[in-house]
């Protein structure tokens, strides 16, 4: 074209969460039996919706109202529930125009990062979720700046490498915390937040927090939601029904704003998100006019803690069957429900390989792991996946230079479960003793 149209971020945004299904779908066709370890969606994993959450559904789909526009913020008596459910914990005290829905967290993402300054760059976890670290990246045109998670320290943040990225980094404004955290399934606890905390109001940055998984937290963890410790830091909390109710159909998440009165900058950027979607007009309005009943009912609770309790068994039958495996750091997931494995440094290179008996599977496999700058650990992805059917992440797409996976813990089949992480475990071990 006589004008270049693509945008300068365009290269910075990837998903092999998703983009490793169609590998996935070509090997199926070819007939290998997929095992979807990939996707964050319980539903997709055989997740029963109980009948109750479906009645309360069904009643609101029922009034007129449910079909038409709602407020831009979101519906007035839903913001007042949140808020109303913040306030009372005791921390930060939020109003009802505090609060911004979106048709999901991607989309709240998308506009929290799209509206700041091109200059003006975030600092996220390496591992990093791919929404954030690419929609950071995509807005500024450049790599996303990164501080570091410890899987020698059950994946928490080096705080000494978080403020060098910030110290030595003026274009730095805030700090991305997803806790709990994925693709790790690492919970913070409370002194490593509070830390972060003060290094925002050190260095006069603003803190973006995703807690979409906060209340799924498991093996005896706890961590405080940022609400409770923020003080007078501005900040943006992002939450959302996807994985806790679940609904991830519902494309239905939020953000809370803390303290945007502190701050007339924060104050105008918060403006501009508002703005940007009031060119949508509005969000869903289905879940919002649903949510307030749902979370409140009496069998919500003891439905959301039969779920932690399977999450919880799993991520210890995980960890059990990769924790002595050569060459691998492995962390037991104590919240939301996914596991990152890391591989030890040099212990992957381009000469390993898994026997695939059938033909067809074996050259589509080889085709892609000899193209130019396959990663290590993307190589070892496609030969897992085609030796065995297991379709997992690999961790190098997740902003980081760390080698490894990303595996979920939703399968409900616990036999099935067990033999999909005990077959993986053999591949490693085959694996990495090819070459």
């Amino acid at each position: 074209m006589r004008t270049d149209i693509v945008h300068i971020g365009a290269g910075e945004l990837t998903y092999e969460i998703r983009n490793i299904v169609e590998v996935g779908e070509k090997l199926q066709s070819l007939g290998i039996k997929t095992y979807w370890e990939n996707i964050g969606d319980p539903v997709a994993k055989g997740e029963k919706i109980p009948t109750w959450m479906k009645e309360v559904v069904a009643k609101f789909a029922m009034d007129d109202l449910s079909y038409g526009y709602c407020p831009t913020r979101g519906i007035l008596e839903t913001r007042e529930f949140i808020a109303q459910e913040v306030n009372k914990r005791g921390g930060v005290q939020i109003g009802s125009n505090d609060i911004i829905f979106f048709n999901g967290l991607g989309d709240a993402i998308s506009k929290v990062f799209g509206m700041l300054k091109r200059t003006a760059r975030i600092v996220v976890p390496s591992p990093s979720y791919t929404t954030h670290s690419s929609a950071e990246a995509a807005h500024a045109g450049d790599r996303p700046v990164t501080y570091r998670l410890d899987p020698q320290n059950y994946w928490y943040p080096d705080l000494d490498d978080l403020e060098k990225r910030i110290k030595y980094n003026p274009a730095v404004a805030g700090i991305l915390i997803i806790n709990p955290d994925n693709p790790t399934g690492a919970v913070y606890p409370e002194d490593i937040l509070r830390h972060m905390v003060e290094l925002a109001r050190k260095y006069d940055l603003f803190l973006i927090c995703d807690e979409v998984y906060q209340n799924i937290i498991y093996n005896g963890q706890t961590t405080v939601p940022l609400s409770d410790i923020i003080g007078d830091v501005p900040a943006i909390n992002m939450r959302g029904i996807s994985k806790e109710m679940p609904w991830p159909g519902s494309r239905c998440g939020w953000i809370e704003v803390y303290n945007a009165d502190r701050d007339p900058m924060f104050k105008k950027y918060v403006a501009s998100i508002l703005n940007a979607k009031m060119l949508e007009v509005c969000s869903t309005t289905l879940p919002q006019k649903a949510l307030p009943s749902l979370v409140s009912h009496p069998k919500y609770r003891p439905y959301l803690q039969e779920r932690i309790k399977r999450y919880e068994l799993y991520s210890n039958i995980a960890y059990d069957c990769l924790k002595k495996v050569a060459g691998v750091i492995a962390n037991r997931t104590n919240g939301a429900f996914y596991m990152s494995v890391a591989f030890e440094e040099g212990l992957l290179n381009h000469k390993q390989f898994l026997p695939i008996d059938n033909k067809e599977v074996r050259e589509h496999v080889e085709s892609l792991v000899n193209k130019p700058g396959v990663a290590p650990d993307k190589r070892f992805v496609y030969y897992l996946l085609g030796a065995t059917g297991i379709c997992v992440v690999p961790l190098s797409s997740f902003a980081t230079e760390m080698q490894g996976f990303r595996v979920t813990l939703l399968e409900r089949n616990e036999e099935k479960f067990r033999m999909i992480f005990n077959n993986m475990a053999d591949a490693i071990k085959q694996y990495t003793a090819s070459a």
